[in-house]
């Protein structure tokens, strides 16, 4: 693969591959790990015929991921530096909004934060894969080895239990 391509290759899916592996596995230096494997295994392995190299190198994330914390055999924990580098980033970002409105916002995400982790895994991760990766329910059942329909059908009961559970805590929305 020519230096140049890779290059771009690794500048146009490195940050979202990190969320990804951020989302799975809650660690900031294991996702920062696993990231540099799944680009070294494209590095090696990239297929030359796949038609969407995007959803490959998520399904490569996503092996990795799952291969780490099984060997770890152990749950891990989210990393509250990486959660509060996230608040911080977001508030300098937009310095020109008030205080209550950064507040209010944050308060917003963290309880939809909240909210994903209550979902089964396989749920939470199609709904960061839909909305925050932006891939089709195509590309998801790629992903996850399953049917589109059962994508949607998984979506849909995520939604369904989002919806409760914010309206159980009496957040609009």
């Amino acid at each position: 693969m020519d230096r140049d391509i890779l290059r771009q290759f690794y500048r146009r899916y490195s940050r979202e591959i990190y969320l990804y592996l951020y989302s799975l596995c809650k660690s900031r230096e294991t996702a920062e790990d696993l990231m540099q494997e799944v680009f070294l295994k494209a590095l090696l392995s990239l297929p030359d015929q796949n038609e969407n190299l995007r959803a490959w190198l998520y399904k490569v994330a996503r092996n990795a991921c799952f291969n780490e914390l099984r060997n770890r055999k152990r749950e891990v924990e989210m990393d509250p530096a990486a959660e509060a580098d996230v608040y911080a980033a977001e508030a300098v970002e937009k310095k020109q909004d008030s205080l209550s409105d950064i507040l209010i916002r944050n308060e917003q995400k963290k309880m939809l934060y909240e909210a994903m982790l209550k979902l089964p895994d396989r749920q939470r991760e199609i709904l960061e894969l839909f909305y925050f990766s932006e891939m089709s329910m195509k590309q998801i059942a790629e992903i996850m080895k399953l049917t589109p329909q059962n994508v949607r059908v998984l979506a849909y009961r995520a939604k369904k239990q989002l919806r409760e559970y914010m309206e159980v805590k009496e957040y609009e929305l």
